[in-house]
């Protein structure tokens, strides 16, 4: 069978009906790359002790998690933390500007260093293992980053454009093997340059060498549009991202929030494809993690925002459901991480049908934004 121009093979072993468990594949995925990881870096003992103790610190966070559950609060292992909304980057279509959740404003109308550190801390009292840092152009908020990297009972993925990755950030990933950078990419050069601008390609990849060069960890996150869906998902595109280190790969459907970026936009059989060939990577090449969003959530049982697989704090300290759904009715400014999780809107989501509607595609409280509103009184 070809589909868009790729061979896919038949997957042996799986019952597709079957429905997909993202946590569990996550959690067993961070865990090969962790044992992976152990075995290339025996000669390095800092590398290997933090490994070993974050192994140790998940199975303590489960534990939390379950005794939070036990009393009738369900914590999910992630948090997505959008700790600034300044970049230096004007990407074509670009979600967070469209939604004017990345606006270039000032520092002093965000969270502050405290703020955030406050935030990472409870999050570890409640059971949180992940948070991933996101923006605007996270490597902006250089205090954020360092105080990510004293929490080292969490592990941190950053999800960078790499652009304003310096030599003062590389030491710091190379001391606080918490911090894992996750670079944006389109594809190769032409599909990342006509997104991102003119010399970005080039200089992520000089990053990711040297990331690879100095042992660190890392994964690659990539926007699947029409225009770059045969690249993205290719042996060859894969490979040269393997051979440069690259650990995880995230596949995030482009989800248009305006009219300007709506032909770029899969459709019903291309999300078929990709479905099938995440499915195929899986099985038979299993030395990186792959993730697909939110093509994992339908097969997951529905979208796991509002709490369910896991939440949204913005830079000025909202709780949303997800970054794509700018909508909040608690700020953690004025309460609690856990009141958070608890609010009025998470409960309202997590207890109507809406998160797991059937939907065209892309981001379904986005496309059922309405109904959102409607819970919010607006």
């Amino acid at each position: 069978m070809q589909k868009h121009g790729i061979w896919k093979n038949e997957v042996k072993g799986i019952n597709m009906d079957e429905r997909f468990d993202l946590q569990k594949y996550l959690t067993e995925g961070v865990e090969q790359v962790i044992k992976d990881a152990l075995k290339a870096t025996l000669k390095d003992p800092r590398e290997s002790a933090f490994l070993v103790k974050f192994a140790a610190s998940c199975a303590v966070a489960d534990k939390r998690r379950e005794k939070n559950e036990k009393e009738g609060l369900h914590v999910p292992s992630y948090l997505i933390a959008s700790i600034t909304s300044n970049c230096n980057l004007h990407c074509e279509g670009c979600y967070s500007r469209a939604n004017e959740a990345t606006t270039d404003c000032a520092p002093s109308m965000q969270l502050t260093e405290e703020e955030w550190l406050k935030i990472f801390r409870e999050a570890e009292e409640l059971g949180v293992s992940f948070i991933l840092l996101a923006g605007g152009e996270p490597m902006l908020r250089w205090g954020v980053i360092e105080s990510a990297g004293k929490m080292k009972n969490i592990m941190f993925p950053v999800f960078t454009n790499g652009t304003f990755m310096t030599d003062k950030h590389l030491d710091l990933l190379e001391k606080c093997r918490n911090i894992v950078p996750v670079i944006s990419i389109e594809g190769e050069r032409e599909e990342t340059d006509t997104r991102r601008g003119a010399g970005v390609y080039d200089t992520v990849m000089e990053k990711m060498d040297r990331l690879h060069e100095m042992g660190i960890i890392y994964g690659v996150s990539v926007t699947v549009t029409k225009e770059n869906m045969e690249k993205v998902y290719s042996d060859s595109f894969l490979d040269s991202l393997r051979s440069r280190g690259c650990k995880a790969v995230f596949y995030i459907e482009f989800t248009p929030i305006s009219d300007e970026g709506a032909h770029l936009a899969p459709d019903d059989d291309d999300r078929e494809f990709m479905s099938d060939r995440v499915e195929e990577l899986r099985m038979n090449k299993q030395d990186m993690i792959y993730i697909s969003f939110p093509g994992d959530e339908k097969s997951s049982g529905g979208c796991l925002a509002a709490g369910r697989g896991f939440f949204h704090i913005n830079s000025h300290g909202g709780a949303e459901p997800c970054p794509f759904s700018p909508y909040s009715d608690i700020n953690v400014k004025d309460t609690s991480l856990k009141e958070a999780l608890s609010s009025k809107l998470f409960v309202a989501l997590r207890s109507s049908d809406i998160l797991a509607d059937d939907h065209k595609g892309g981001c379904v409280l986005n496309e059922k934004r309405d109904q959102v509103e409607a819970l919010l009184g607006l």
